[in-house]
């Protein structure tokens, strides 16, 4: 909807920012908060963008949804400068709590066995998650997608129960055991 733009446009001056999404109702509530805003798909015939037309991507909270994350990274590549910046947030299957809840015999939160409803793991909302990846595989993805300097670090999940939410910030001090995995790299 725009927020993170919104968010982040005071720390870019002098940057034009872009919002791109497939949804038409996420364009329509960005659009306020950023004004330059286009339609576009990963998946079917590109981005509506330049080659080289971009600093830097923000890609956050998309790559576990993706059928095809190669053809994506392969798009994103695409529209970056040589040496730009991805920044790319995605959930990470070896947090702390998803490594007892599968010694428990329990499904790993964000993953899905369904899309109808939730089978075996915490949690009510169907999210549609396709891929789910670790720190290290992460890392090994974004190298062999052509894309330099990653850097994973991690970051908490607004979902952990409140008597949680401690241990889930001390998680973030190893990325491998985080909620969130963040990573930037620059593209080769």
């Amino acid at each position: 909807d725009g927020t993170a733009a919104a968010t982040a446009a005071p720390l870019l001056a002098g940057h034009r920012l872009i919002g791109v999404d497939w949804s038409q109702d996420a364009l329509r509530r960005a659009r306020p908060r950023m004004g330059a805003v286009v339609r576009g798909e990963l998946e079917h015939g590109g981005l509506p963008l330049a080659d080289g037309c971009a600093d830097a991507v923000l890609f956050s909270e998309i790559l576990e949804h993706l059928v095809d994350p190669d053809q994506a990274l392969d798009e994103l590549r695409r529209i970056l400068k040589p040496g730009g910046h991805l920044m790319l947030s995605t959930p990470n299957l070896a947090a702390w709590y998803n490594r007892a809840l599968l010694l428990a015999g329990v499904q790993p939160v964000f993953s899905e066995v369904s899309l109808r409803g939730i089978h075996g793991r915490p949690g009510s909302e169907v999210v549609g998650h396709l891929r789910l990846y670790t720190a290290r595989a992460l890392r090994s993805f974004l190298t062999a997608s052509g894309f330099e300097d990653v850097k994973i670090t991690g970051a908490p999940f607004h979902g952990v129960p409140r008597p949680l939410r401690l241990v889930d910030r001390a998680a973030c001090a190893v990325p491998g055991a985080a909620s969130i995995l963040l990573a930037h790299a620059r593209r080769r």
